[in-house]
């Protein structure tokens, strides 16, 4: 088969991630008889850099008309960079909100899962831990405070910042669909987080929530409000499967729950549509701060590549090889520095590796069965 892939190099880190994902997928396609197409395009810094602004009608022109879209990363620092010195709307992450709102890209699901191999990079206790854990946080990902509408004024000689959160019952109920149809793949359950003590917004994804419970009896589903579910999140992070929640909760969460698997750079993630189409980028940032010194941890971006290829594409043996070769190169002792153990006597039963050494060692693993 034939596949088009739109790739996002982006900023920082974002082209040596990617580079790296691609000779994966090549790998891939030699080994069970594909062909991916790869066309850049063009988001974020490097695009206000070329051409003005994060994203032209022109490059959304180009996801769209691409089987699916791979992502590096992009902006850059939010301290020193030029980029930060402009308007809102001009920023790069505003390029990357308009993406997701022009292919309507409202599913959001971050694995977070603990490989044995990395136990000793959890910062959580050997007993909170236990056998690991393995979660999937379904994040709403065009709605809520984030797309609400925003103005800063002054009121009365007083600066005044006011951002609008809003959800409608049907932006809330296809969410929760998709989150019930990943439960019934996964070990059937459904943790919905919300503020609904005090926000309206949670009020009425609750109702929602129960509501679509129904139609999935095999499935259970628990309520829990966010700032408890940030604390579970490292008391007892096994007792999830799938965490269910809005934008900016999922957001957080999603980041938290990237900590506690060891790093940020371990995770992938899958922007989805009402289709196959999807927008699959590493959960971590652009990194400007090792950007160019072939250090950025690969994996993630690899895993996201797995991840559409099981969900854009429905090649589920050919995700699961990615998948078996990362572990594989855990398994054989290789690390980026990033998930390299603390300890000196641990540190010395394992090789540090770089970007590019850690995309070859994985290539290398990918077999047919």
């Amino acid at each position: 088969m034939n596949y088009h892939v739109g790739v996002i190099s982006g900023d920082g880190i974002g082209p040596e991630i990617i580079a790296e994902a691609k000779k994966v997928l090549d790998r891939i396609g030699a080994v069970y008889g594909h062909t991916f197409e790869c066309e850049e395009i063009l988001m974020g810094g490097c695009s206000i850099d070329a051409v003005g602004v994060p994203l032209t009608e022109a490059a959304i022109a180009q996801a769209k008309a691409s089987d699916a879209v791979l992502m590096g990363s992009i902006g850059g620092n939010t301290a020193t960079s030029p980029w930060y010195r402009l308007e809102p709307q001009l920023r790069p992450e505003a390029g990357l909100l308009k993406l997701r709102k022009s292919l309507n890209l409202f599913a959001n699901l971050r694995p977070a899962y603990l490989y044995e191999e990395l136990k000793e990079a959890c910062p959580l206790r050997e007993d909170i831990i236990g056998d690991g854990f393995d979660m999937m946080i379904m994040r709403e990902l065009t709605g809520g405070l984030y797309f609400g509408a925003r103005k800063t004024e002054e009121i009365d000689g007083v600066v005044t910042a006011e951002d609008t959160l809003t959800y409608n019952e049907n932006e809330i109920r296809r969410i929760a669909k998709r989150g019930f149809d990943i439960a019934m793949k996964r070990r059937r359950k459904v943790t919905s987080v919300d503020k609904a003590n005090v926000l309206d917004s949670s009020r009425l994804w609750r109702k929602i929530v129960e509501e679509v419970a129904k139609e999935y009896p095999e499935v259970s589903c628990e309520h829990m409000l966010v700032d408890n579910c940030a604390m579970q999140l490292v008391k007892d992070p096994k007792q999830f499967d799938v965490i269910l929640t809005e934008n900016m909760f999922g957001d957080i969460l999603s980041d938290e729950a990237s900590m506690v698997t060891g790093s940020i750079g371990m995770l992938s993630s899958a922007s989805l549509n009402d289709t196959k189409f999807g927008l699959y980028e590493p959960s971590g940032g652009s990194a400007p701060d090792i950007a160019g010194k072939g250090i950025a941890n690969p994996i993630a971006t690899i895993l996201s590549a797995a991840m559409m290829l099981r969900y854009s594409f429905d090649l589920d043996k050919e995700a699961d090889a990615i998948e078996a070769a990362v572990k594989q190169a855990l398994q054989d002792n290789y690390r980026t520095i990033d998930i390299m153990p603390q300890e000196e006597e641990k540190k010395s039963l394992v090789t540090q590796v770089g970007t590019k050494e850690m995309g070859d060692l994985i290539v290398e693993r990918i077999q047919k069965p």
